[in-house]
């Protein structure tokens, strides 16, 4: 039942900033999600937290503690890195274009519109309002797009699309013209500014400004010797006639524009004298010029992302070509000019000690991390280009295999959610995958017309089946020796059946009047259940050959049907949006749940009607027995995934698989403001502004080639979950969903679920009882009162030549948790050896009560054995090249 979201596959990438925190953290936007991905250890997470959009742009603090997150709806995620929690939440007036922490993490300077707003970095601290605004400055002319700040954070360089970089300081000094100095000469909005630091000093020396055009302007700067009254009083505008006498810009304090807001202010300007010391740099006292202007010399192409790294003095740019470019600053030299695809580079970034790069091209949803110096990848991970149509488990539950609009099959191990392998061998949109028995053979089904079979050792294609003539599947199932492969029709209404062994075509079955749309053998015998849209389940007895033995009727369209993993009960969803029960072997029907109200969703910016009225995406197209076969998922058009218990058919638990309201069908109610003549403003696509701001998005809208009809809703991505797959170990399931693909998994060592409590079962008690020399009792004593460490610490403390006792005096009904102690602690205990005797054991004493209840046990016992084959593959590779070694070294003692 808590099942809790823990991971997205499918979608590394989607757009929008990549940040590197420290040396090997890369942060990622996906949707509304953010990706974190250790480049040392491979493994990437999403964090639980969501935004109510698409987010835009990314900003990690200096420590790598906290990072803040900013949507298309100005709405901004403060969030603590290190717990995956969100601290602070906040809404700016207008759309956030740019965003960067001061160096010392102090504060946050933000785009907003064409302000620069600097606000105080929120801390760990409670606070009534943790956000506050320091300075607002209004200078640009146009929409902010690049920040850099000086080391000391005292200094701040803003580049616009009005062709300008201009320098601001973030206190007022008295004195001094607190006007922004302007660097001026570009011919194109600027994409970049970055600070160059002299090592030696550790100050200000230069300032590069990067413009869309490709070019890339370098300004020094110089002390300017005590003339600066000189120069402000020449600059100064003359006094008007008859204009009131004003006070000196220096008697003001605080924000240089809002002076009503003076008393808000006074913490943030109270060191203001110090910064005119001679002892820190001063900005305002010296003198730019510019000092050279280089060209990238990739025109026709925009340059699209940039970044510097101060340590090396290296510039990195990405062009709208797939070219990106390396050069050694300030004397221009060209270390790498390569082309890593066809589309735009988005974002291009350094890590912390500037060996690595990492760039992320949003149209692929592909991200990279480059070491330059050897030339060698460290990452390279591709989501689906379209949605995903099916998943598929590998019997250990160790692997995930997805399936896409984009011909192409992707395996990804689940506990790192990395992409190792990638088949693209099909010519059209993936409809089903397969697992076999073995867990090393992969089926897939396309609308090309073949069924492949993928060998996940050599990664190849060693089998391809195919029909006399050509059709398009849309089902695929096996049976349980792996002899027989099905595979359903969409346009010819057959079921084809295949030799795995041959590859010869064995069969075609038919009766149905309509797609097949569902298949499936029976777990227990080799009965092939299929479902159409002809409103008929049908029963064949594939190996007797003996066609249909049975047909359910129904008053709707079947959309899908699948087995309860004992093979003793049927399943089917209908377009009324019911789920009704049958029992195979009598051909009865057991139960029947309405589930039209439940799957509902929201309403889409087509809809003429509101979404309670409307009748669109009211069922189910995938459903999914638990692993004890007592509970059901199902899921269609909605942002729901229901969750039932199929004994007392009731709802238990509706998950809501997204709230990002960039896609549609996620709100109940639509806002009448965004509706206009021409449709909703959503909907209207008026200019170029994603291809002009370099962001082009993954989206569908070219597909219908403007077709009258092709795309109702021009692209706009629709929320639905297309395929749902519960893990062999029921402990986690997954989604095929518009975002990507969704794992929720099950960590009952968090819950405190005491079973059989008493007055005299405590923590204490069981102390007492291993105190005592008496493990039985303590081990009897934790596992009643439910305690996960108390548990694994009476397994620990257990001496082995007491094991056999031990485990024959544990009541049956512990076994299941006693078993998910073990797998635990094979992954994180050291004593191998000694839980390997405690599984022996249990085995030899509750081997008949196993045997017996095997449907209750069975995904406590896959886990156990996922641990084991993991450990056993992991020392079988140790021991070999610990062999190797040990060969090699006795021979060299040997020759010497």
């Amino acid at each position: 039942m808590n099942f809790r979201f823990q991971n997205l596959l499918g979608a590394p990438y989607r757009g929008g900033p990549a940040i590197i925190s420290g040396s090997n953290i890369l942060i990622s936007p996906v949707g509304n999600r953010i990706s974190v991905t250790d480049l040392v250890k491979s493994e990437t997470i999403t964090l639980p937290c969501q935004a109510s959009a698409n987010i835009s742009r990314l900003a990690v603090s200096p420590d790598g503690n906290f990072l803040l997150a900013v949507d298309e709806n100005s709405r901004s995620l403060f969030i603590n890195l290190r717990r995956h929690v969100v601290l602070h939440r906040i809404s700016f007036k207008k759309p956030v274009s740019a965003v960067r922490f001061s160096p010392n993490g102090s504060y946050i300077a933000i785009g907003v519109g064409k302000l620069v707003q600097i606000w105080r970095s929120p801390g760990f601290r409670k606070e009534f309002f943790p956000f506050e605004l320091v300075r607002t400055f209004a200078d640009c002319n146009d929409k902010v797009t690049a920040f850099d700040w000086s080391p000391d954070s005292n200094y701040l360089f803003v580049g616009s699309k009005d062709l300008t970089v201009r320098l601001f300081c973030l206190k007022k000094v008295k004195g001094i013209n607190n006007r922004p100095f302007l660097f001026l000469g570009h011919r194109d909005s600027i994409v970049g500014v970055f600070v160059g630091i002299d090592k030696t000093i550790n100050q200000v020396s230069r300032v590069y400004t990067i413009s869309r055009d490709c070019s890339i302007f370098t300004w020094t700067c110089s002390a300017n010797e005590g003339k600066n009254n000189e120069l402000e009083a020449e600059v100064s505008e003359p006094l008007s006639p008859g204009t009131p006498e004003q006070r000196p810009s220096g008697d003001f304090e605080g924000n240089s524009e809002i002076d009503l807001n003076v008393k808000k202010r006074k913490n943030f300007d109270e060191g203001e004298s110090t910064l005119g010391k001679e002892s820190e740099p001063n900005l305002h006292n010296w003198k730019w010029k510019l000092l050279k202007k280089d060209f990238f010399m990739q025109s026709p192409a925009k340059l699209t992302a940039s970044d510097y790294h101060k340590g090396l003095d290296l510039v990195v740019v990405g062009f709208s070509n797939g070219v990106f470019g390396l050069y050694q600053m300030p004397d221009f030299v060209c270390i790498h000019l390569l082309s890593i695809s066809r589309e735009k580079i988005t974002a291009a970034v350094f890590n912390v000690l500037g060996n690595w790069l990492t760039f992320g091209c949003a149209k692929l949803g592909q991200l990279l991390v480059w070491e330059w110096r050897s030339e060698s990848y460290i990452l390279k991970q591709q989501g689906h280009y379209f949605d995903v149509n099916c998943v598929a488990y590998s019997p250990d539950s160790q692997l995930l295999a997805t399936g896409a609009d984009d011909n192409k099959i992707k395996v990804w191990t689940i506990s790192s959610g990395f992409c190792f392998v990638t088949f693209s061998e099909h010519t059209n949109a993936i409809t089903a995958l397969h697992f076999m028995a073995n867990n090393h053979c992969l089926l897939s089904a396309s609308l090309d017309g073949t069924v492949r079979a993928w060998d996940l050792f050599r990664y190849r294609n060693f089998r391809t089946f195919t029909t006399p003539k050509p059709t398009q599947f849309v089902s695929l199932a096996s049976d349980q020796s792996g002899e027989v492969i099905c595979a359903g029709s969409l346009d010819s209404f057959q079921i084809f059946v295949w030799s795995m062994k041959t590859g010869k075509l064995l069969d075609e079955l038919s009766g149905h009047e309509g797609p097949v749309h569902g298949l499936m053998f029976s777990p227990s015998n080799a009965i092939l259940a299929s479902s159409s849209w002809d409103k008929t389940i049908r029963l064949w007895d594939v190996f007797e050959g003996k066609g249909s033995v049975e047909t359910f009727p129904h008053t709707h369209d079947v959309l899908t049907v699948v087995y309860r993993p004992d093979g003793k009960q049927l399943a089917s969803s209908t377009l009324d949006g019911q789920i009704h029960f049958w029992d195979p072997l009598n051909g009865e029907l057991m139960y029947t749940i309405e589930g039209r109200k439940d799957i509902a969703g929201g309403r889409l910016m087509t809809d003429r009607r509101s979404a309670a009225n409307s009748s669109s995406g009211k069922c189910f197209t995938t459903l999914c027995y638990s692993a004890d076969g007592s509970f059901i998922f199902a899921g269609g058009t909605s942002k729901f995934i229901c969750m039932y218990d199929v004994a007392d058919q009731v709802l238990l638990r509706r998950f809501q698989i997204t709230h990002n309201v960039s896609l549609d069908g996620v709100l109940d109610f639509l806002n009448s403001k965004n509706m206009t003549e021409a449709g909703p403003l959503d909907l209207i696509d008026d200019d170029n502004s994603d291809r002009e701001e370099g962001i082009d998005k993954q989206t569908r809208g070219n597909l219908g080639y403007d077709l009258p009809g092709s795309m109702s809703n021009r692209g706009r991505p629709v929320i639905r979950t297309k395929c749902l797959k519960i893990a062999p170990t029921g402990r986690s399931w997954a989604a095929a969903t518009t975002e990507g693909v969704l794992i929720y998994s099950i960590d009952e060592s968090l819950i405190f679920d005491p079973t059989d409590l008493d007055i005299d079962v405590t923590p204490e008690a069981v102390d007492a009882a291993l105190t005592k020399g008496q493990p039985s009792r303590a081990l009897a004593l934790s596992l009643r009162l439910n305690e996960d460490s108390l548990i694994k610490k009476c397994i620990i403390s257990v001496n082995p030549a007491d094991l056999p006792a031990v485990a024959s005096s544990i009541p049956f009904r512990y076994l299941q948790r006693l078993i998910e102690a073990f797998v635990d602690l094979l992954e994180s205990c050291s004593h191998l050896e000694f839980i390997l005797l405690w599984c022996q054991e249990i085995c030899k004493t509750h081997g008949h009560s196993i045997q017996q209840n095997s449907r209750n046990l069975l995904p406590a016992l896959k886990s156990l054995q996922k641990a084991i084959t993991r450990l056993h593959t992991d020392l079988a590779d140790t021991c070999s090249s610990n062999e190797y070694l040990l060969r090699y070294l006795c021979s060299s003692a040997t020759k010497k």
